[in-house]
């Protein structure tokens, strides 16, 4: 590309070289900012003379460095800086210590293990396990993963890439979806109800097709074992009760791409206890006078008793399967049991949280309780019109 340069344009590259590196690859926007600090009009001679794709201006001037790849279109004889993405680390996951193989893990193993393309969406109330779940199934068979938790604010530049500024020079950086393509992993939208419409920019991508980076004129065709795996806590459809606030309505043509639903629940008490008693394992030491076992039991039917009154509509909180361990970490942190319950539902308002204390002194005193109705004392037992403790 050679371009006579007038005194003008001439300051205009300076000024570029110097805040963007030589050679640099240029937005319309980091233009309009050089511009403005040169002091000079917008640059159109630039825009035409100097583009290299989509919303793309390469600086005149020799490169300086890095991998060069050539667009995959013909006609163009351009050339734009890349990341090169060998240089990521090993992406297995960590196996975690205690994990219990519950629910639909058989399933998603079956999937996983397929090779096939067969996007999944994993939807459950949350803390009970569906991320860790997809976690653990890449790091039993040391499949990669690439997590990424979505936001409102999470766009295309974020997903499939753009130009970042490395060492003083503009490259363009591929985002976690395309490395997860080139790599052949697995792709977890984390929390995906929390996204826009902007997560449209995925729909090739979830037609197991490939897609074509616009903004560098290359097509990205995917490695066989690359799938995309979706966690939220809605069905895309919203949350009408409030309780999950920034989730969203996602766009049906982006939910029927996915091939599958898998509705995650809370664990059997059979299974929360084994969860437990692994939480135990890890965290507490075997030296103490607390009857652990009796501590995970109770742990379990104080938090099955809060969730059925919870979906009978008696009270408007949860205890998770993720908030017992925290009670576990806590108590192996300072040795007392309430201190530990106390401090992890303090986040809860003061009924909520007075009511959560009084169910459990209740249930470790060994005062029977089935199914949300308190059997403990004739005082206990709520009338119409009290507010009841459960």
């Amino acid at each position: 590309m050679t371009i006579k340069l007038t005194p003008r344009k001439q300051l205009f590259v300076d000024t570029a070289s110097e805040m963007f590196g030589a050679a640099a690859v240029l937005t319309k926007a980091e233009t309009k900012e050089v511009a403005a600090k040169a002091g000079i009009p917008f640059p159109t001679w630039f825009r035409k003379s100097c583009s290299v794709g989509y919303n793309a201006y390469k600086l005149p001037g020799e490169a300086k460095s890095a991998s060069v790849v050539a667009t995959s279109t013909e006609s163009l004889n351009t050339t734009v800086n890349l990341v090169a993405s060998s240089e990521i680390e090993n992406l297995v996951p960590t196996k975690f210590e205690g994990f219990v193989e519950w629910g639909h893990f058989s399933t998603l193993t079956k999937i996983i293990k397929s090779g096939l393309f067969y996007p999944v969406f994993i939807t459950g109330l949350s803390g009970n396990g569906k991320t860790l779940m997809v976690e653990q199934i890449h790091a039993k068979f040391k499949k990669e993963l690439i997590r990424v938790n979505i936001t409102i604010e999470t766009d295309e530049d974020d997903l499939l890439g753009g130009f970042r500024l490395v060492n003083g020079e503009t490259k363009f950086v591929p985002g976690p979806v395309i490395e997860a393509m080139e790599r052949g992993c697995t792709l977890l939208l984390d929390e995906c109800d929390l996204g826009s419409n902007k997560l449209l920019a995925l729909q090739p991508v979830l037609e197991g097709k490939g897609v074509y980076l616009k903004k560098v004129n290359k097509w990205v065709t995917p490695k066989d074992g690359f799938n995309v795996i979706a966690t939220a806590n809605t069905k895309g459809k919203g949350s009408e009760d409030g309780r999950f606030i920034g989730t969203n309505i996602l766009n049906e043509a982006f939910l029927e791409r996915f091939a599958v639903t898998i509705e995650q629940p809370y664990p059997t008490s059979a299974i929360e206890k084994k969860i437990v008693m692994g939480a135990i394992s890890k965290y507490c030491s075997a030296d103490t006078e607390v009857d652990l076992e009796g501590f995970a039991t109770n742990l379990v039917t104080w938090s099955e008793v809060i969730r059925k009154t919870f979906f009978d509509g008696g009270v408007d909180e949860v205890i998770s399967t993720r908030r017992l361990d925290h009670i576990v970490k806590a108590f192996a942190i300072f040795g007392d049991k309430m201190k530990a319950i106390e401090l992890c539902v303090a986040r809860f308002d003061e009924d909520t949280k007075a009511s959560f204390l009084d169910l459990y002194t209740k249930i470790d005193a060994g005062i029977e309780v089935d199914g949300g109705e308190e059997a403990y004392s004739e005082d206990a037992v709520p009338t119409d019109d009290d507010e009841p403790a459960f």
